[in-house]
Formats: C-alpha cells, sequence, structure tokens
C-alpha cells in the first residue's frame, strides 16, 4: 500500500543548507520512498528555544510504502548518521526530521504523534508545506494548511532562499 508523508527537514549547526538536501537524498536513496514534491528553502528564527543560530527549513511530500513507525525508525536512523542529537527539546542540531503529516491519519502511540502536533503554531513549517500542498486538510482542525498560516500567531521570520542563496 502506499502512503502519502509530509517531513519536515531542518538544520541550524554547520553547512545547514548541505545537510538538509543530504538528509532528503538519505530518505530517497530508501527504495520504498519517492520524493514527490520539495519546497523551497528557508532561512527561519527559532522558535521554542531562541538563543541559537537561525535555521535553514524546508518540507517534502513522500510517497512511501513504509507504515508509520518504520519511516519515523528510517527519519531517526539518518539523524543519528548524521550525528544529530537532541540534547534538550528544541536545541541546535545537524539535521531534524520529523513527520507532519501520514495520509490522512491521526495517530497517537507511544513515541509519536501525527499530525506533529505543532504544526500550526509553527511558520517555519506552515510556509514551507503551503509552498507544496496548501489545500491540505489537517484531519484534527479541519482546515487547510493555508488557513492555519493564516491564523497562526507565529511571527516569526521565515524568508525563502534565492536560487544563488542555494549553491
Amino acid at each position: 500500500m502506499q502512503n502519502i508523508a509530509y517531513v519536515g527537514v531542518g538544520s541550524n549547526l554547520g553547512d545547514k543548507i548541505k545537510h538538509c538536501n543530504d538528509a532528503i537524498e538519505e530518505i530517497a536513496k530508501c527504495k520504498e520512498n519517492t520524493v514527490i514534491k520539495r519546497s523551497s528553502l528557508y532561512r527561519t528564527e527559532p522558535w521554542g528555544k531562541e538563543d541559537q543560530d537561525w535555521f535553514i527549513n524546508c518540507a517534502i511530500k513522500l510517497e512511501t510504502s513504509l507504515d508509520v513507525l518504520v519511516l519515523l525508525e528510517l527519519l531517526k536512523n539518518i539523524e543519528l548518521k548524521f550525528k544529530s542529537t537532541k540534547k534538550e527539546k528544541w536545541s541546535p542540531r545537524i539535521i531534524d526530521l520529523d513527520i507532519l503529516f501520514f495520509n490522512d491519519e491521526i495517530i497517537d502511540k507511544p513515541g509519536i504523534l501525527v499530525p506533529h502536533p505543532f504544526i500550526q503554531e509553527r511558520r517555519f513549517v506552515l510556509v514551507p508545506l503551503c509552498e507544496i500542498c496548501s489545500e491540505l486538510i489537517h484531519p484534527v482542525f479541519n482546515k487547510s494548511v493555508k488557513d492555519l498560516l493564516k491564523k497562526t500567531s507565529d511571527d516569526k521570520e521565515v524568508i525563502q532562499l534565492q536560487p544563488k542563496e542555494v549553491e
């Protein structure tokens, strides 16, 4: 069975653009995955823990035959491959990979909550998502990604990188 997953990708340590691109390549290397869409890269102000460097963030739409727990394990293994560990909540990291949506499912199991519980509060997630799936309906709030972006109280900066900045 083919599933559709949306994954948030972020980095704020080292060569952030390279880390994001390399992580997406690692996700695509898994034969069960096909990256269908990819947002632009965005330079984003830190959220939650503000005394750290700005992030590079993007979002991808993925077709996968993996179930949600196996996909989560793959993403965590990619983070480990990058030697990216979270020392504390919202701390700096080499790469951060989050399942934002998985089909239209609501999943609440030990170690995983989908849709990601903070989507509606984070411009750095909503802006890239809106670029690739603005009409996607959040299954908990029953609102489109575009509507969630319009209504978010988050005022942190999210700046689309220009092609020359990405090279």
